[in-house]
């Protein structure tokens, strides 16, 4: 497939609240991203660096569609801040303030704010143990694991712990711990959160395939739906992340999530970077 790129492939950098992505473009040429192109141009040192990566698609259905990979290569069912950066960029080619997409959750509808900021629905969170999905019937707002964590699927599944202070977790240990446990088999993100006050909430994360990240769109509604079945919270709050903030609404068409979007630049992947990875 590196013949059809022969001046390399385009690509562009973007982050939400830190969150950082790898966007490539593949709409009239059908999917190019493999596995092992994921986890080269994911690699901070010898690639670009990213904790995602998006892939634009062509969609019959909708404005587009979007694929999500890991930086491990593996593959990712939803990542919101991801959606809400590549929204912002199709709303601008479309000269739109809204566009719907396709991603493995179904049809989405993104939107831009009157402050610049972009919200998407991120439908609606998956409870059921199977959904999630979970190794075997569990109480999932109530796991059998030290410090009863909430488990959620927002087209991925999390494991969401609600602590006195998320400052205080060792993160870079535990987050793996319970990423690989055998409750969940097909992986988890992993989130620590704690009461700032009403309606406002500090999430750490955990990433599945990617480690620690300063921003997780679906874990930041994971946490959201979390909080507001635990009685912590109502149903629209503010969520700090180490990247910044995020808002979250859960409406009863789907929980929505505004925040900021930045593309920081456009490259270029070389073709002798390419040769065997497509």
């Amino acid at each position: 497939m590196t013949e059809l790129f022969p001046h390399g492939l385009p690509f562009m950098k973007m982050h939400g609240a830190g969150n950082d992505f790898v966007v490539i473009d593949s709409r009239g040429r059908g999917a190019v991203v493999t596995a092992a192109l994921a986890r080269a141009v994911g690699d901070r040192n010898r690639g670009v660096g990213f904790d995602q990566l998006a892939e634009i698609r062509d969609s019959a259905e909708a404005d587009f569609a979007l694929d999500f990979w890991n930086s491990d290569g593996s593959r990712a069912g939803a990542c919101g801040n991801a959606t809400r950066c590549v929204s912002d960029y199709m709303m601008g080619q479309l000269a739109r303030d809204a566009v719907e997409l396709v991603t493995q959750r179904g049809r989405l509808l993104a939107r831009r704010l009157p402050d610049g900021r972009v919200s998407v629905n991120m439908g609606h969170p998956q409870r059921d143990w199977q959904e999630i999905p979970l190794a075997a019937p569990q109480d999932t707002a109530h796991l059998p694991l030290p410090g009863t964590p909430v488990a959620v699927g927002m087209g991925n599944p999390h494991c969401v712990f609600f602590v006195a202070d998320a400052e205080a977790v060792d993160l870079p240990a535990e987050g793996p711990v319970y990423e690989h446990h055998a409750l969940f088999p097909e992986r988890t993100n992993v989130e620590f959160a704690s009461l700032l006050g009403p309606d406002r909430l500090r999430m750490r994360v955990w990433e599945r395939g990617a480690g620690i990240t300063l921003a997780c769109g679906s874990g930041a509604c994971a946490t959201a739906v979390a909080a507001a079945e635990r009685g912590l919270t109502g149903r629209k709050v503010e969520i700090v992340v180490d990247g910044g903030m995020l808002e979250i609404d859960w409406r009863d068409d789907g929980v929505w999530m505004a925040g900021p979007v930045a593309r920081v630049f456009d490259g270029i992947l070389r073709p002798d970077f390419l040769s065997g990875l497509l």
